[in-house]
């Protein structure tokens, strides 16, 4: 999928004010970048604790903003990115947390605001596919579930956008175990400390099950049912440190990445890094490997579940589904 040239020139930037240690810097920067670029100069609005940046996205929308560019956390990108879908407003990434997953996918600066910006205004447009998850108490049948044909381009009203993954499991554990206050101080690392305090905590029997058109099914049957440790649906497949769990994903292929994570002990733990260091793509007995559509997850008792690296509560069951080409995202 190519890029397009875009003279799109009204900048709208959404801000979590906890992420930006100096709002007047950085509006003087950005301000400079976008009167040397031709731009207007650029509008600012403030995220709240209850109002984390899709009320704010939709109203820079409606004011006529041609990109709407998030300052914040993968929780300000994802609720900013929220407000965008199914429009031709694009987002613009500027880091300002500690993840800022989707711009490393993307291939973005994350670590100069003043290149992140420079990408941004003087970058291009790229249409990228989002997730859709909704989440259950009960369990979800697979028929019973969104069709991603049926949805047609719309976001349901119980389902939530995410842009790189979401899953539950470990991971909802180790999003929800991460301390701030350290994870203020050493960054990603924090995760590793709540990595290894959750890592041999009980797993789950889990039901994984995938649909779609045929020719992104991966696995005959397309049903993984085991007791796991941990289930991550992936629309992109690079985490921190450059780790990549989902080899083949792409961010704009239409198709959902899925690992299903079964580990025995510290060596089923070594066979699963072994897996992901390695890229080997074509799993075993630790590690399930499914692509597709469309995904219902079903639990057998209810696990801590997160989406984008926001921990959500403990659930049963997730209904997860592809929205392609949906999202418009400035790349340098």
């Amino acid at each position: 999928m190519s890029d397009t040239p875009s003279a799109r020139r009204s900048l709208t930037v959404v801000y979590n004010p906890v992420k930006v240690d100096d709002l007047v810097a950085a509006q003087e920067l950005v301000a400079k970048a976008a009167a040397r670029h031709g731009w207007e100069d650029p509008s600012w609005i403030e995220t709240t604790k209850d109002e984390t940046g899709e009320k704010q996205g939709r109203e820079a929308v409606r004011a006529g903003s041609d990109v709407v560019a998030s300052l914040g956390g993968d929780g300000t990108v994802r609720a900013v990115a929220s407000a965008l879908v199914g429009s031709d407003v694009a987002l613009g990434l500027l880091p300002g947390g500690t993840g800022n997953l989707l711009a490393r996918n993307l291939g973005l600066p994350v670590d100069s605001l003043e290149d992140a910006v420079e990408a941004m205004l003087g970058g291009t447009d790229r249409r990228i596919d989002v997730g859709l998850m909704r989440v259950s108490d009960e369990p979800i049948r697979p028929s019973a579930s969104h069709a991603t044909k049926d949805g047609g381009g719309q976001v349901a009203d119980d389902e939530e956008v995410f842009l790189v993954m979401a899953g539950l499991g470990l991971d909802g554990q180790v999003m929800a175990g991460t301390n701030e206050k350290v994870k203020a101080v050493v960054g990603w690392v924090a995760y590793v400390f709540s990595f290894f305090r959750h890592l041999f905590s009980r797993g789950f029997r889990v039901e994984v099950t995938s649909a779609g058109d045929e020719g992104v099914l991966e696995r005959a049957g397309n049903t993984v049912n085991r007791h796991a440790r941990t289930v991550v649906v992936g629309n992109c497949g690079t985490l921190q440190g450059g780790i990549e769990l989902m080899p083949e994903a792409k961010i704009d292929d239409g198709i959902l990445d899925t690992v299903v994570i079964a580990p025995q002990g510290a060596l089923g733990w070594l066979s699963v890094v072994s897996d992901v260091v390695t890229r080997h793509r074509a799993g075993h007995q630790r590690l399930d490997r499914l692509r597709g559509e469309e995904f219902t997850i079903n639990a057998g008792r209810p696990v801590e579940a997160e989406i984008d690296g926001d921990p959500i509560g403990e659930h049963v069951s997730l209904g997860i589904r592809i929205l392609p080409d949906s999202l418009v995202v400035r790349v340098g």
